[in-house]
């Protein structure tokens, strides 16, 4: 498989992983047990976009990969275009509304609020428990998602000289993880690696299996032939099967007060961090591998643009702009009931939850915004950024004496 290969399905796996985290936050109480308990567990969204990462970035750049300052900068550009432009203007923008509202949740108590906002912008709340929840919330993925892009190319080279690292790697970070908690969970520093389960769920070194196990997919798919050659989708249903396994696993332990998801438990972490990655790359090599009725549907136009706006989406589908959207959603929904009612549609009306109707508005006007701000914001500026000039190394005009 070509390492600049673009795959439209794993692009539509994209949007999926977003609405994922979506519906998990957008559980209600309200709803059946069985219901509320799968919803609960709809975070894998969040496995599925490692695991995507894993393997996209060691698919593209694994081979061309050099530790040299031309070639780091250059990768460094590529990355700040991908992730940066938009998180900062959604977190600056949250900061602003936080400023204008009043809204002291997204400082978690803290009073230093520039503080606050250097450690969002510039990722570093992401490795303190106390910190990590604060400014655009699912922002502390991304600390997570920072450290695996500085950390890749090291891996690679020491992958290319020893193949045995593909093992002994992620134990090594794994290990890094824990020893940082044993050390720094006896002082009190804003909950930096404050405790084992944070470092776990929370962290790269927690969550470095998600990525290597997308690494692995990568180094086999890149021996690959490009074009899909199985009739049957087998790998496709194998993965879809091991997923559902890992949910099962997590959504059969018992909730209480302290454990609000089954991710929280050792058995769920294992499950999240361990089974379901395995089950996510088998579902990626059938969707690019296989021809079959999902490959057909991730790969659609629609998919395609969904996933490209996912990143927004993921960004804004908690935080200031999804409140907004909850406030006009509860608007139409009343006013979508009191139409059913006018019209004597009461049959309807009893039976359609109003929750559905309005997380159901929700979510198409956050993908609206979503495409919006993709094409006016984050596709022009990416474009722009690795175009430009940034980060790499200014020639000095030569002086003829």
């Amino acid at each position: 498989m070509k390492a600049n290969a673009y795959i439209p399905a794993l692009t539509g796996v994209r949007a999926i992983a977003a609405f994922l985290v979506f519906f998990h936050h957008a559980n209600q109480a309200e709803f059946p047990f069985p219901l509320f308990r799968v919803l609960n567990e709809f975070h894998i969204g969040v496995t599925i976009f490692f695991v995507l990462s894993g393997f996209l970035i060691c698919l593209r750049y694994y081979d061309t990969c050099e530790i040299t300052g031309v070639w780091f900068r250059k990768y460094l550009k590529n990355r700040i275009a991908r992730i940066y432009p938009m998180y900062v203007v959604l977190t600056l923008a949250t900061f602003a509304y936080a400023w204008y509202t009043n809204d002291e949740s997204i400082y978690n108590g803290f009073t230093w609020h520039w503080g606050v906002l250097l450690m969002n912008i510039f990722f570093f709340r992401g490795f303190f428990d106390d910190l990590k929840f604060t400014g655009v919330a699912q922002g502390w993925s991304l600390t997570v998602e920072e450290c695996f892009y500085f950390s890749a190319p090291f891996f690679f080279r020491q992958i290319k000289k020893d193949k045995r690292a593909l093992i002994y790697l992620p134990l090594l970070v794994l290990g890094i993880g824990l020893l940082l908690v044993a050390i720094f969970s006896h002082f009190n520093w804003w909950g930096f690696y404050g405790n084992y389960r944070f470092n776990f769920l929370y962290t790269f070194t927690g969550r470095c299996t998600e990525f290597f196990i997308g690494m692995y997919l990568a180094l086999y798919m890149l021996k690959q032939k490009d074009s899909p050659k199985y009739k049957f989708p087998w790998v496709t249903l194998l993965g879809f099967v091991v997923i559902c396994g890992a949910m099962a696993i997590m959504t059969s332990i018992p909730l209480t007060e302290t454990m609000p998801f089954g991710l929280y438990h050792p058995w769920g972490i294992f499950s999240n961090n361990a089974l379901l990655p395995i089950g996510v790359s088998l579902f990626f090599y059938g969707a690019i591998m296989e021809r079959s009725i999902v490959r057909w549907i991730l790969s659609t136009k629609l998919m395609d643009l969904l996933g490209k706006s996912s990143y927004i989406y993921y960004l804004v589908h908690i935080g200031f702009i999804a409140t907004i959207s909850h406030h006009y959603s509860e608007i139409w929904t009343d006013a979508f009931y009191a139409w059913l009612d006018a019209h004597e549609y009461y049959w309807l009306s009893e039976h359609i939850p109003y929750a559905v109707v309005s997380i159901g508005i929700v979510f198409i006007l956050l993908n609206i915004v979503s495409i919006i701000l993709y094409k006016l914001i984050e596709e022009p500026m990416n474009h722009y950024i690795r175009k430009s000039s940034l980060l790499e190394k200014k020639v000095k005009p030569v002086v003829n004496s």
